[in-house]
């Protein structure tokens, strides 16, 4: 049976199960850093990445690609460009941004598309509604095409819709599907997409002190900003992760920061690359890795059988789990 889980005390939820064994590299990259994609292309890992000043007024924005074996950079591009995403689909390289501008903040979402990682095509795919800011896209490849996930500060903030596209050029929002929380208001942000037939598993920035994150346990005290990990079958209706801990919250050195997780799967085993920090003067990128493949390493957090926290994605709600 589900219920409401009355906003105030915070709880653990008494049905969670041990979470995967997500082993934290001692790594990180050179700082300040946010978002990040790693992929495969032409079977090299390349890690896709945006310079975003913490002044987000300041100049110096770009988009910049670095082989991840080497350590050097292999493309520099987008100036004025930032929440960087990609996505690889053959020969062709596809970079998701969002433009930044001095006078109004984050823009649009185009598309950065190169067969060699020197000549970039760039266009629009979506713009943003009157009044509306739009910051991190995240794409992945289903039965029906391509779906991606965008993230906006409409009707709340942070939240994200989702978009359908055949060719990964034209893209037609998802009618009547949005991932926002306008029943508690909490943060929904820097959604990642993948799927797994028959599911879409998202993982995404949260809050640890309203909502879901009262449901969780945590490494630190400080902690503020996790990263939970979702499933759904068709969009609109989300179960959430039934584990004792999120998918990613800080240890010592992490500050109060795991967020902007993004992964990829090398050679066997899953990596996923996450920013920490502290949301306003300092951050850089590390790395987990779960011992195995990328399907299975989502599988892994939704064992059956055990109630789990439903996200609502026509209502804009979360529905919880009696205690």
């Amino acid at each position: 049976m589900l219920g409401s889980l009355a906003f105030g005390a915070e709880v653990a939820n008494p049905h969670a199960v041990p979470n995967p064994a997500l082993v934290k590299l001692p790594i990180a990259f050179p700082g300040p850093r946010m978002e990040n994609t790693p992929v495969v292309y032409e079977e090299k890992p390349l890690l896709v990445q945006n310079v975003r000043p913490l002044n987000t007024k300041a100049q110096g924005f770009y988009l910049f690609i670095q082989d991840m074996r080497t350590g050097d950079e292999v493309a520099r591009f987008g100036e004025t460009f930032s929440f960087v995403s990609a996505f690889v689909n053959g020969k062709e390289i596809n970079v998701f941004a969002t433009e930044n501008t001095d006078d109004d903040w984050t823009h649009d979402i185009y598309r950065f598309k190169s067969n060699d990682l020197k000549q970039w095509d760039k266009q629009l795919v979506i713009p943003r509604k009157p009044g509306e800011h739009l910051f991190n896209a995240n794409v992945c490849k289903d039965d029906q095409g391509y779906v991606m996930a965008f993230e906006s500060n409409m009707p709340v903030q942070w939240s994200f819709r989702f978009a359908r596209s055949q060719d990964l050029a034209t893209w037609k929002e998802v009618e009547g599907i949005n991932f926002s929380d306008v029943t508690e208001k909490t943060a929904c942000a820097c959604p990642g997409i993948r799927h797994f037939a028959p599911y879409y598993y998202v993982v995404y920035g949260a809050w640890r002190w309203q909502g879901p994150g009262l449901w969780y346990e945590y490494q630190l005290p400080e902690t503020k900003y996790v990263t939970f990990v979702a499933r759904s079958k068709d969009l609109a209706r989300w179960e959430l992760a039934p584990t004792k801990y999120p998918m990613l919250d800080p240890i010592p050195g992490e500050g109060i920061n795991n967020t902007d997780a993004d992964l990829f799967e090398w050679e066997g085993n899953t990596y996923v690359f996450y920013a920490t920090g502290d949301q306003q003067t300092w951050g850089t990128i590390r790395v987990a890795m779960y011992s195995g493949p990328l399907k299975r390493f989502f599988e892994s957090y939704f064992p059956e059988g055990v109630p789990k926290i439903v996200f609502d994605a026509r209502q804009g709600k979360y529905v919880y789990p009696e205690r």
